[in-house]
């Protein structure tokens, strides 16, 4: 069904990056939803009216919501694809993520009623009618939800589309909530037992944490979450596969919403190098890589002295000792400055986001420099590793 509606809908499936891509699939995954969740919603009134059901009423509730997120995810979608202008520079891509906000609190919104109403039926139970037509009703939604979550997945997924994956967990949480429903009716219908407002209770919780979960990961995108792994891997791959690149560090991808990622980084090349013929090689890097991965990318060239002779050794030394006093740290552009009294090590160690114990790591350090040679002394630049 999934690849049926795609290949109906959409005129170039495989485009799923440019703008354009972005929107049809971004427009048929919000219209399907919000066709599907009005159908869901209506049957599911009308089954609740007729048994008397709370939890079924409650279900169909979340799933009007569901239809009101979806509409919030069209126009998101579709607001954020609007082009560069003078005042947004950057495009309006993080309009998706304000959609996603949007369904989060939607989703929150909704659960705080249905716990109000689930209250309301644990204080007060009433006995429920049975009726084959609502367990059909029910088997039905959890059916079609369980395909809707695989959908908005795929669309999600496959384009980036932060709202869609948000609609994708809603729908996960949908499932259950509707089984909790089957369960409430199933029991209340051979037991007599009265679970129904218990029932629309963990109905409620379900899809409170859902909206949490949601909350939190599109704030998280809106403050400047830590990037894609896989993305800040894959372009540090693609640098090093430049002979004239010796290194990589202090790599930043800035997030103006999907599809609209900038990259910069600063690529460590012999002070020996011609720098006409490395300017040039950059220039190509920059391009190659830009259009490999779908986004503009800044390079900064760092000339440095290939190590060697002593300077290796030492080198060696230092970063043996702040790998083993902790695996996550790193160094770049280790100098060594000779003097008459002294000898400078200067070098960037790079940290984890958020490291608390840099004073503690420097002391470390200085000493085990010291226990090298009482002539060493540290010029130390602490970097924040923003991957």
């Amino acid at each position: 069904m999934t690849r049926w509606l795609i290949r109906l809908f959409i005129k170039n499936p495989e485009d799923t990056a440019s703008d354009s891509g972005r929107a049809a699939y971004g427009t048929l995954g919000a219209s399907v939803g919000i066709g599907v969740n009005l159908l869901l919603s209506a049957g599911k009134y009308l089954m609740g009216v007729i048994s008397g059901s709370l939890a079924i009423v409650a279900d169909a509730a979340n799933n009007l919501s569901d239809a009101a997120g979806s509409i919030v995810a069209l126009i998101s979608t579709r607001a954020a694809q609007r082009p560069v202008d003078e005042e947004h520079p950057f495009g309006h891509g993080r309009m998706e993520y304000l959609g996603s906000l949007g369904v989060g609190l939607l989703i929150i919104l909704m659960a705080f009623t249905l716990l109000k109403d689930a209250i309301a039926a644990i204080l007060h139970p009433e006995a429920l009618s049975m009726n084959p037509w609502v367990i059909v009703t029910l088997i039905l939604s959890i059916l079609l939800k369980l395909w809707l979550y695989f959908f908005y997945k795929k669309i999600g997924d496959d384009t980036s589309n932060g709202t869609m994956q948000a609609a994708s967990k809603d729908s996960l949480s949908d499932v259950l909530a509707t089984a909790a429903v089957l369960i409430s009716t199933l029991v209340g219908a051979f037991t007599g037992l009265k679970i129904d407002g218990w029932m629309g209770l963990i109905v409620a919780l379900i899809v409170l944490k859902a909206g949490f979960e949601v909350c939190k990961d599109t704030v998280d995108r809106l403050l400047g979450g830590k990037p894609d792994p896989e993305k800040s891997a894959r372009l540090r791959e693609l640098l090093m596969e430049y002979d004239e690149v010796l290194g990589v560090h202090d790599l930043i991808i800035h997030d103006y919403g999907p599809g609209r990622c900038f990259a910069s980084v600063h690529a460590e090349v012999s002070d020996q190098s011609n720098i006409v013929v490395i300017h040039e090689i950059i220039d190509q890097a920059e391009r190659e890589i830009g259009e490999k991965m779908r986004m503009p990318i800044c390079i900064h060239m760092d000339p440095i002295a290939e190590s060697h002779g002593p300077t290796a050794e030492v080198r060696k030394q230092i970063n043996d000792f702040l790998i083993q006093y902790d695996p996550c740290l790193s160094l770049h552009d280790f100098r060594m400055v000779m003097g008459q009294e002294q000898i400078n090590l200067i070098f960037d160690v790079v940290l984890p986001a958020g490291y608390k114990a840099k004073n503690e790591l420097h002391s470390a350090l200085t000493a085990h420099a010291l226990s090298l040679d009482r002539r060493y002394r540290l010029v130390v630049q602490y970097d924040t590793d923003f991957t």
